[in-house]
């Protein structure tokens, strides 16, 4: 068998930046009655979470946040959180370490921006996503602290943009800006842009994606033309993975999304040849792993 490893996947420098911080605070804690907590899961990932918990990284929302002690460590996780959030746990007196991805802080500065200048906020991003709440909230707090009735507009596709003129969402007297989340599949924004240049001449674009999230994609084409199946290895609730896989299904006729080397496909062990991609949030030893196990053909 034949492994191909994509160019360009596994973490990113975002995420390795995380996990750097995560880990050094573990290491310099020499109180035991201090604690390490992440704000939410610090990466899409279970491997690399189920690791940091075994070292006594705990994970917590706001409603845990009557546990905290003064001196605790919380750690903000590489997709950032609502600016209340991080108020609140400095007036509890955490030590608070700051892992956000930078690029997730330029993208929370510039929907910050545009609400100061009370644009219409057309965001592509996935509800619910931590990196998108955060936005979000910035924005949102910016119209209200300035007087301004926010408009803060989350759509997933091309059928909500759309939908968007439909129900009468967009207010004209306003400037309009097209957002992303760093992780959101660069096709389906220009698509987007296209879209609202002929609705809104005018409008502006600022395309938010990470270039390690284009890149990945685009090594992703590129290897899918070269094997006969693709594994795409990463956490299944992490967007930038789920994102890969949509693509591997696409231009590759096996294609798997994988967290484990134990959850290879058996079909995949028959093939002549194999690719191999990861998300950002995926460790090298579990990319390592899925190789190794190809190469020995077994799953066992």
């Amino acid at each position: 068998m034949k492994i191909i490893r994509a160019q360009i996947m596994g973490f990113c420098s975002g995420v390795r930046r995380a996990v750097n911080a995560a880990s050094d605070s573990l290491d310099n804690i020499s109180d035991s009655k201090r604690n390490v907590y992440t704000f939410g899961p610090l990466i899409h990932n279970p491997i690399v979470l189920e690791k940091f918990s075994e070292r006594g990284l705990k994970v917590i929302s706001e409603k845990d946040f009557a546990i905290l002690k003064n001196g605790d460590v919380v750690i903000i996780r590489a997709h950032g959180v609502p600016p209340k959030i991080e108020n609140e746990l400095r007036e509890k007196g955490c030590v608070v370490v700051n892992a956000t991805c930078p690029l997730v802080t330029q993208s929370q500065k510039k929907a910050a921006s545009f609400a100061e200048n009370n644009f219409n906020i057309i965001f592509a991003g996935d509800k619910n996503h931590g990196e998108v709440i955060g936005i979000e909230a910035c924005a949102l707090e910016t119209y209200k602290k300035n007087g301004f009735v926010a408009n803060f507009l989350l759509i997933r596709d091309l059928d909500d943009l759309e939908k968007l003129f439909e129900l009468n969402k967009i207010d004209f007297s306003r400037k309009t800006v097209l957002l992303s989340q760093t992780t959101f599949g660069i096709k389906i924004f220009e698509k987007m842009s296209e879209y609202l240049k002929k609705k809104i001449p005018n409008a502006q674009i600022v395309s938010s994606i990470c270039p390690a999230t284009h890149e990945r994609q685009s090594s992703l084409e590129s290897l899918c033309s070269k094997v006969d199946g693709v594994l795409v290895i990463g956490g299944k609730n992490s967007a930038n993975t789920n994102r890969l896989f949509a693509s591997a299904q696409k231009y590759c006729k096996n294609a798997a999304l994988i967290e484990t080397a134990s959850e290879i496909p058996k079909i995949f062990f028959s093939l002549n040849s194999v690719g191999i991609t990861a998300g950002a949030s995926t460790p090298d030893d579990v990319i390592d792993k899925v190789e190794e196990t190809l190469k020995t053909g077994s799953s066992a």
